[in-house]
């Protein structure tokens, strides 16, 4: 039997060999990545990734903002999305002229009126890139921009502004650039193992 090919016809193909040179040139550029990739010398750690803008919120408190423990009129609740009703704070009942303090060490970022309330806004010291910054409002404030303040600072008092508390409240914050947090987390364990918390009924 001749082993020549009829004239016009096509050779057989060969369906292997294909798939196994394109994995044979993939396996090669994977291990040349890998051998060429930069090492810490030994014994030497890795660098670490950078810190991420919103870390988790230090418990760098020392006083509660009015009182010695407060009553919770009504809790932090969260929006779903940036735009959506919630309640970006805590409200802490205490009685009108009552002092306002500083939680913890930093620098007057804003003080004034918003809307006929007097707001104060504190960057904290030491908290990161963007910094905290708690908020207290309505507030008649004996601060002003730029000063400096340690915690148990007076800020000022509390005013008896209209409000949604089913009594005189302070409404205090914390955010993290534009991410509001919980400003309870700001307090240590110790501040809050004072006294259980109780919430007010809200009026609907």
């Amino acid at each position: 039997m001749s082993d020549e090919m009829p004239h016009g016809a096509t050779p057989p193909r060969r369906s292997g060999a294909w798939p196994a040179l394109l994995l044979c040139l993939m396996s090669a550029l994977l291990l040349t990545a890998w051998t060429t990739a930069p090492r810490a010398a030994p014994g030497q750690d890795a660098a670490p990734a950078p810190p991420a803008a919103e870390g988790p919120v230090p418990a760098v408190a020392r006083v509660w903002p009015v009182g010695l423990r407060p009553l919770v009129a009504r809790a932090w609740e969260p929006p779903p999305t940036p735009y959506a009703r919630g309640h970006r704070g805590v409200d802490l009942a205490a009685p009108p002229g009552s002092p306002v303090r500083a939680v913890a060490p930093g620098r007057v970022a804003f003080a004034g009126r918003v809307a006929g309330r007097g707001v104060v806004s504190i960057e904290l010291t030491g908290t990161g890139d963007p910094p905290l910054r708690t908020t207290y409002e309505p507030v008649r404030t004996s601060v002003k921009k730029g000063d400096e303040v340690t915690a148990g600072t007076p800020l000022g008092t509390l005013e008896a502004a209209p409000s949604h508390c089913p009594t005189a409240c302070l409404h205090w914050g914390l955010r993290r650039g534009d991410t509001y947090l919980d400003p309870l987390a700001l307090l240590p364990p110790w501040l809050l193992r004072r006294g259980p918390s109780r919430l007010l009924p809200v009026p609907g």
